[in-house]
């Protein structure tokens, strides 16, 4: 079981940055691909970010490319999401999410299948 607490969310002004943290509980979380997911208001739940176990392999959505960054720090057992150059549109719920499977390169993927584990999410919000 892993317990996953997201944090750092809040409001900021388009063109702003804002990073996310994510805390695991467990002592297995370097074997975890970890991902971020989000929801905005009305919509579907997306994919955002996946880093691999190891923190050497990382996969963006389309929509978040070359702005946000994942990483990850297996001593601290936590994920973050670097978020620059934020747009409106970026309006969320945030999500940390931790799977037991392989790493994949696929935004299908991940919004298909899921994750195995979740937090509770932290809402981002971004003015214009």
């Amino acid at each position: 079981q892993v317990q996953l607490v997201e944090s750092g969310g809040g409001l900021v002004q388009a063109g702003g940055s804002l990073r996310l943290s994510c805390a695991a509980s467990g002592r297995t979380f370097s074997r975890h691909v970890m991902g971020w997911f989000r929801q905005a208001p009305g919509k579907e739940r997306e994919f955002v970010a996946a880093i691999s176990g190891s923190g050497f392999s990382t996969y963006y959505a389309d929509s978040v490319k070359d702005r946000f960054t994942i990483s990850r720090d297996n001593a601290k057992n936590t994920v973050y999401l670097q978020m620059n150059s934020l747009k409106p549109e970026d309006t969320a719920v945030y999500y940390c999410a931790a799977d037991q499977n392989s790493f994949a390169r696929s935004s299908s993927y991940y919004n298909s299948y899921g994750m195995d584990y979740w937090g509770k999410g932290t809402l981002v919000t971004v003015s214009s």
